[in-house]
């Protein structure tokens, strides 16, 4: 590319709420010479950072041929783009096609980390997705639809391991989603979890189990913008104290007194070193 060269950032708009941006987000947004931002996901709040004098476009309407096009356009001249994601842009952000030509046109570019819907999803239903003594993993997955889902990650695969199981982009498949992980082991009162558009004013939060899930997400009429999770973690009855729900289910050793780590011994291994004389101690 001849001439001066301006730089991307790929930015992590966030789940919705423009106070989850991180300290970084908000300081490209407000520096940046031309914004692109995906309007159908990302709250306008978030694009209000924006320099008055910024050049703004939407990319709902826009093909990756339109969106690049403006993008190399604006570095030519030196600018400064930020294109903004929803969520985080490591998950389903539609990136690497982009990164792709920023490549191959030797554009210097750079990723900027956003909060996840599925952890923000998480912190509404005060929930921690790794219940000790449970489910120690998480899956990010998809159901299949337009999209296909390679060999070993149909959701009844991976639905197998029992985990806590996130699913995005999959709210209007939740009869087969029900199906699947009912024919794959779980039980009909597995805790589900739906939040839609977290952290937008017209959020909703769904709560129930696999044997309601379906009939409650069409109650509600969710069609779009809704993260699934599905597992003990968020069974709302975790946060009692003394809940005795789950046999294998216990509270975090890190914190625990007869825990002993890096920067603190257990109270039974700090009890043994006080009452062990030294070599320096009076007989």
């Amino acid at each position: 590319m001849a001439g001066p060269k301006g730089k991307v950032y790929i930015v992590g708009g966030g789940p919705g709420d423009p106070e989850l941006l991180t300290l970084k987000a908000k300081a490209i947004i407000e520096s940046s010479d031309v914004i692109i931002y995906a309007d159908s996901l990302v709250h306008p709040d978030v694009v209000a950072f924006a320099r008055p004098d910024a050049e703004i476009h939407g990319s709902k309407t826009l093909n990756l041929g339109e969106i690049m096009d403006i993008t190399l356009q604006a570095v030519r001249e030196g600018k400064t783009v930020a294109r903004i994601q929803s969520g985080d842009p490591a998950v389903y952000g539609a990136i690497l096609e982009q990164m792709q030509i920023l490549e191959a046109e030797h554009v210097d570019y750079e990723i900027i980390p956003g909060v996840s819907a599925a952890f923000a999803a998480a912190a509404r239903l005060k929930a921690e997705l790794t219940v000790p003594g449970g489910s120690q993993t998480v899956i990010m997955t998809r159901v299949e639809g337009r999209v296909s889902m390679p060999p070993g990650e149909q959701l009844r695969d991976l639905a197998a391991h029992g985990c806590t199981l996130v699913l995005f982009l999959s709210i209007t498949r939740t009869t087969g989603i029900v199906r699947e992980l009912i024919e794959a082991g779980y039980p009909e009162s597995t805790p589900v979890a739906v939040v839609y558009r977290v952290g937008w004013p017209d959020e909703k939060v769904i709560r129930g189990t696999l044997a309601d899930l379906a009939e409650k997400v069409r109650a509600a009429k969710i069609t779009l913008q809704a993260i699934i999770i599905v597992g003990q973690a968020v069974d709302p009855a975790l946060l009692n104290p003394g809940a005795d729900l789950h046999p294998d289910v216990s509270t975090s050793h890190l914190y625990s007194e007869d825990y002993t780590h890096l920067y603190r011994l257990g109270q039974s291994r700090r009890g043994a070193a006080q009452a062990t004389p030294s070599a320096t101690d009076e007989p």
